[in-house]
């Protein structure tokens, strides 16, 4: 088994449990077995994503089918009318008992990172990448931290340590943007960076005056980003993120900023749409 695949296993059964199927053991034994043919149909222009996952669905079942057929799918745009067929035949106790999660999964990821090509494509020609952040769905940061790379955006981060994050909270409660930068630089981790978020001119002198090296400029307009830029110090990286969609990058897509974060791209993607049918053999 294929360990991306495995390393998706236990999360796939908390899933499957919602459907509570051990409440009706007679309706499980009952279903059929007879073999059919799946088939992925595409019904809106997507870049697909979360495959993995499906195969993950239909392999934590039972199934012993070969998804790697998939996997040249994966991150692939995809027109209205595309229709993708499964080389094996599955039973049909598998298939209609996996099919909703697996196909929920598939559109969740899928619309992701349809939604992330759009911002990419626009950051893209500037050399401006495209972050996502932490306001993920609860239990769903992997699919859709994962998506948005698919997308061709990248990860602010997966988790709160994978890189010490200044917040306004930190500064209030930790003695200011001093006390909390020597608060992180205390938790003795050796590689991890340290972002600050920053939301005013004085705030940005004050952090280049203590060496930070990564800063997040929060809800700046276009001109104050503009004026930002040009106190920018060798080495130091700019993020500017709050009030970002596809009608405003064009605004900020300034020389001097390296990325820009959007909570958008998890929290509210346009749904594609693609369904997965049973056919017969």
């Amino acid at each position: 088994m294929d360990m991306s695949i495995k390393s998706l296993l236990p999360q796939i059964q908390n899933w499957l449990d919602e459907d509570d199927l051990t409440r009706n053991f007679h309706y499980t034994r009952m279903l059929p077995k007879h073999p059919v043919k799946l088939v992925l149909r595409i019904k809106s222009p997507l870049v697909l994503a979360g495959t993995d996952y499906l195969a993950a669905v239909f392999t934590q079942l039972g199934s012993q089918n070969d998804f790697s057929f998939l996997e040249s799918y994966e991150a692939k745009e995809l027109g209205d009318g595309t229709t993708i067929e499964f080389p094996e035949t599955m039973p049909f106790n598998l298939a209609v008992t996996g099919e909703r999660l697996a196909l929920n999964l598939v559109q969740h990821a899928s619309s992701i990172a349809t939604w992330t090509s759009k911002h990419v494509d626009l950051a893209k020609p500037k050399g401006i990448k495209i972050l996502d952040t932490r306001k993920t769905t609860p239990g769903l940061r992997s699919l859709e931290k994962y998506a948005v790379r698919v997308g061709g955006g990248f990860n602010h981060r997966l988790g709160q340590t994978d890189t010490w994050m200044v917040k306004d909270n930190h500064k209030t409660s930790l003695g200011g943007m001093k006390g909390a930068l020597k608060f992180f630089e205390d938790q003795g981790v050796f590689y991890n960076n340290i972002v600050v978020e920053i939301h005013s001119i004085d705030e940005l002198k004050e952090a280049i005056s203590l060496g930070v090296q990564h800063v997040m400029l929060d809800n700046f307009s276009p001109d104050k980003i503009k004026e930002a830029v040009e106190l920018k110090k060798p080495g130091m990286t700019f993020e500017a993120s709050g009030g970002l969609n596809l009608n405003t990058i064009p605004q900020y897509l300034i020389t001097g900023v390296d990325a820009l974060s959007l909570g958008s791209l998890t929290y509210s993607a346009p749904r594609v749409d693609l369904s997965l049918k049973f056919r017969s053999v």
